[in-house]
């Protein structure tokens, strides 16, 4: 039932709260959904206790933050760069009815992040996507020197549209800075 009906912001603290994760863990994904909800809060003018995910608050989305918390926690990843945010346009079906792309949460919590046209009608990033860059990027800059030592892919559902549904992700050391990075 949650899948399509969401889920209260405070029912997802506790859940967090709950979960059998460690501190660091449960931390940074605590700290992605009060990013997510104070976005949420200010598109649509409530306080972030009362925001209701919708998308959101469907058990995927739950997934994604919390696999990307502690995938940089259990690699032991020390800094995170990313390149400028690919931004497709057009309009995606939601909760609320069609809204303009990107989302107006994706782009309240893109503020002050450098990003670049897609040049695709398309969602390239999501409002949990958007709130994970938020957290953990640590500096937005092109692909950095670096030794490369891993290329991981993460999947999401098989949805149209002129890209595949993928993020990459690639971890490296750099000689510079004697330190990881996930790109």
């Amino acid at each position: 039932p949650h899948a399509h009906s969401g889920r209260l912001y405070r029912e997802i603290r506790s859940l967090l709260m709950r979960a059998k994760l460690r501190d660091p863990i449960r931390q940074r994904a605590l700290d992605i959904f009060e990013q997510l909800a104070l976005a949420e809060a200010k598109v649509h003018g409530v306080k972030p206790e009362a925001v209701h995910f919708h998308e959101v608050g469907a058990v995927d989305a739950i997934v994604d933050i919390v696999a990307a918390a502690a995938g940089l926690e259990l690699l032991g990843v020390s800094r995170v760069t990313c390149s400028p945010v690919a931004l497709g346009h057009g309009a995606i079906k939601t909760e609320h009815g069609m809204l303009p792309l990107p989302a107006p949460a994706t782009l309240e919590l893109l503020r002050g992040v450098p990003t670049l046209p897609a040049q695709v009608a398309w969602e390239t990033v999501t409002p949990t996507g958007a709130a994970i860059l938020r957290c953990v990027v640590d500096e937005f800059l092109p692909l950095p020197a670096m030794t490369l030592e891993s290329v991981v892919y993460g999947a999401g559902d098989d949805r149209p549209g002129p890209m595949p549904n993928v993020l990459r992700a690639m971890l490296g050391k750099s000689s510079a800075l004697a330190s990881d990075r996930v790109v």
